[in-house]
């Protein structure tokens, strides 16, 4: 597991900042001014960089710790794990806890624009329990953040909390996105529900050339849905927002979380949507994250993948059969049928994505995407079990 954030030292002249690090192999083709840029020392050799370069008005110069401490220059240490930054990443530096934190990750697969932690649900299984604060600030933040991001980025999630709740801010900061970033794929992770009965759909019609919409639905009747995410009336409004993003010719995924009543419906779950929202492109059935909400409903949510083996099956063979696009994310492949092994999708971001002692022998565990980190035995299949050579799928 990656470190998202770690003890540093940080000189008494920076103050709260965004910043791209640079490494040297990086210097000459940066595009950025000098004050957006950290450049990285680490591994250099002392004396290596000369005075000239290092006068230049950099926005932070990383170093080891170990390496002599310059007090005229604007250093930044990391006392923890290196990792937290590399060349390429963008830096969050907080001098007044002494703290740096990573907010992109150059080759990562989960990097987030984190839009909110305010919500308008209360899922019963949520992986970041809603907070109910002012922080539009974080407009003004993603829109540096953006800047600051490679160009050729294949994809971003914008998630929260629920993004909508920033308003016209959301629509502020994938225009950015467009402008900044036009050929990454930028998916918006929304409950859909503040789309119901505004003008908001309308402003991300052509705003993007490349966006999408991810919104969650758990359940073929409002009973079920409502119960979920612990909302009357959210089952609705999110029907009407997701005419409202067909309306606006918005790309949608459907996310289906497998809590237990969800799973005990799953193939009405796949038929509702095959008739009732044909437009929708892709559907990702997910597995639970044991983390924040879920972990005090646990008897409520889990349910093992090994017992609901035929409704999964039957759920794909519905979305294969009328064309509409199904991956399954956070199961591991020792977990669900073999036939299903080619839907399975490594979809846990790295920073959190973890292998259990029983995988250590497995001869499929590269193509597997793993465990959450924080996984425990309650919520470990019992299927879990390495998988022998002579086992393995052909396509595999």
């Amino acid at each position: 597991m990656l470190p998202l954030e770690s003890k540093a030292l940080i000189s008494k002249s920076l103050g709260p900042r965004l910043l791209k690090v640079v490494g040297l192999a990086d210097f000459p083709s940066a595009v950025l001014p000098y004050e957006r840029m950290a450049l990285d020392l680490r591994g250099s050799p002392a004396g290596f960089i000369g005075g000239e370069m290092l006068d230049l008005p950099w926005g932070g110069i990383v170093q080891s710790p170990e390496a002599p401490r310059d007090r005229e220059r604007p250093y930044v240490e990391i006392l923890g794990d290196q990792r937290v930054a590399k060349s390429g990443d963008v830096i969050e530096l907080d001098p007044f806890r002494q703290r740096v934190a990573s907010r992109y990750r150059r080759g990562d697969n989960g990097n987030v624009l984190f839009a909110t932690e305010r919500c308008n649900s209360f899922c019963v299984m949520c992986s970041q329990p809603p907070r109910q604060v002012q922080d539009d600030w974080r407009i003004g933040q993603l829109l540096d953040l953006i800047d600051l991001i490679d160009a050729d980025e294949p994809s971003l999630a914008i998630s929260g909390g629920e993004p909508t709740l920033l308003g016209e801010g959301l629509a502020e900061v994938v225009a950015r996105c467009a402008s900044v970033l036009p050929d990454t794929h930028l998916h918006i992770l929304s409950n859909g529900r503040l789309l119901d009965g505004s003008t908001l759909h309308g402003r991300f019609k052509g705003i993007h050339p490349n966006l999408s919409w991810g919104i969650p639905l758990y359940g073929d009747h409002y009973g079920l849905h409502d119960y979920v995410v612990q909302s009357e009336g959210a089952f609705a409004q999110t029907l009407r927002g997701l005419y409202a993003l067909e309306a606006a010719k918005q790309r949608i995924e459907i996310r289906v979380v497998l809590v237990r009543p969800t799973f005990e419906r799953l193939p009405q779950i796949a038929r509702y949507i095959q008739r009732n929202l044909p437009f929708v492109e892709h559907v990702a059935l997910m597995g639970i994250e044991p983390i924040g909400f879920a972990k005090a409903h646990h008897a409520d949510v889990w349910a093992d993948p090994a017992d609901f083996g035929d409704q999964l099956a039957a759920a794909v063979d519905v979305f294969d059969s009328s064309g509409i696009g199904v991956s399954l994310y956070n199961l591991p492949l020792c977990t669900i049928d073999r036939s299903l092994w080619s839907y399975a999708a490594q979809s846990i971001s790295t920073w959190k994505n973890d292998y259990l002692p029983a995988c250590a022998s497995c001869s499929i565990k590269t193509k597997c995407g793993g465990f959450f980190s924080w996984v425990t035995p309650a919520w470990t299949s019992r299927a879990v079990a390495p998988v022998k050579e002579s086992e393995a799928c052909p396509a595999h």
